[in-house]
């Protein structure tokens, strides 16, 4: 390998990734371009290697699998402050750069007593990508909080900045993802409040309140305590474990088709998708009554502890996970009636 050293920004050639997805596969990038400053990004657009369609902006590996070696230049941002912007007895704007990882920006919002991002606690990943993906757990959505996105638009060459309608978000999307050319995020604001209102809705997060003896009203502390809890018993640690978290989206289904299955499938989870006309459904409920939870093919599995984890038991290829995974979808649709499809990008081969 062989570096270049530039103001702002750090060039390797044929650069490893294996330590920069949570999957752990084997990968190369043939050019991996480490960015400290964003104020070099206006000079590292003027690069082809980054003008090229192909190229694959990276956070912490968390929600893609290299099915493949990239076929361009591999883009991370190793930029890491957290500032408070605004503050009253309510409120709190914090804004926060793109390579700071995720849970330990929670956790700094818990201890500044802020609160809305407690149920968010221990999600992989870094700050960009929480807008891109939308990241969501026990009834949270980031897009809640989140106040403004600072980016790069690689069409006009300027820095921009973008409110939560600007970013388009939805169930595990945004306008990042639907147009991935375009944005490279640089930083985002959160309004986060002081004033806690616990979101316990979600099953099992009250149960594990109770359980840690919690009592009403519980700190946002707590929450994320509980959340965390329940994580480590439900996924598996990516440091022994690779994976992604949970592989498959939940599906949206019309009503009707949701009423359908649950008169045939009596225990089969089905949640209100927002909009009145369709509902979500249990991937992970699917997939294990199809008897995919615990199976392994080689190093690539699904995890026994959920079905909706896929899993590198050590030596699994990207190409090896994508097969299983794509077994496994097979299999719902053939029993249910019901596509499933993966939350992580696919890097090198389409769904």
């Amino acid at each position: 390998m062989s570096h270049i050293q530039a103001p702002g920004y750090r060039i390797t050639e044929n650069a490893r990734l294996d330590a920069r997805n949570t999957f752990g596969v084997r990968a190369r990038a043939p050019m991996l371009v480490e960015v400290t400053d964003t104020a070099a990004l206006p000079e590292l657009a003027g690069y082809a290697m980054l003008r090229d369609p192909a190229l694959l902006v990276l956070g912490g590996g968390s929600n893609l699998l290299l099915a493949a070696d990239p076929p361009g230049a591999v883009l991370t941002f190793n930029t890491c402050g957290i500032s408070l912007l605004d503050a009253s007895d309510r409120q709190a704007l914090v804004r926060a750069e793109a390579g700071v990882v995720w849970h330990d920006f929670v956790l700094w919002t818990l201890g500044h007593g802020l609160s809305g991002l407690e149920n968010l606690a221990l999600i992989p990943g870094t700050v960009g990508a929480a807008p891109i993906q939308n990241i969501g757990a026990y009834g949270v959505e980031v897009c809640e909080c989140v106040h403004a996105v600072e980016a790069f638009d690689r069409h006009t060459g300027r820095f921009v900045r973008l409110s939560p309608a600007d970013c388009a978000f939805a169930y595990r999307d945004s306008v990042f993802k639907q147009q991935p050319d375009r944005y490279w995020v640089t930083a985002v604001e959160f309004s986060l409040s002081r004033q806690f209102q616990p979101r316990l809705d979600y099953a099992g997060l009250a149960a594990e309140l109770q359980a840690m003896g919690v009592t009403d009203p519980p700190r946002p502390a707590q929450v994320a305590e509980a959340v965390i809890r329940i994580r480590r018993r439900k996924l598996p640690n990516p440091a022994v474990l690779g994976n992604a978290g949970s592989f498959f989206k939940n599906p949206l289904v019309p009503q009707a088709q949701a009423e359908a299955l649950r008169a045939e499938h009596p225990a089969l989870p089905v949640y209100p998708a927002g909009d009145g006309v369709r509902c979500k459904l249990s991937a992970a409920w699917l997939i294990e009554q199809c008897g995919w939870k615990g199976h392994r093919d080689g190093d690539a599995g699904v995890s026994a502890q959920h079905a909706l984890v896929l899993v590198n038991h050590g030596n699994a290829s990207g190409a090896d996970v994508l097969a299983l995974a794509r077994r496994i979808a097979a299999s719902v649709q053939a029993r249910f009636g019901v596509a499933i499809e993966p939350e992580p990008r696919l890097v090198g081969a389409t769904w």
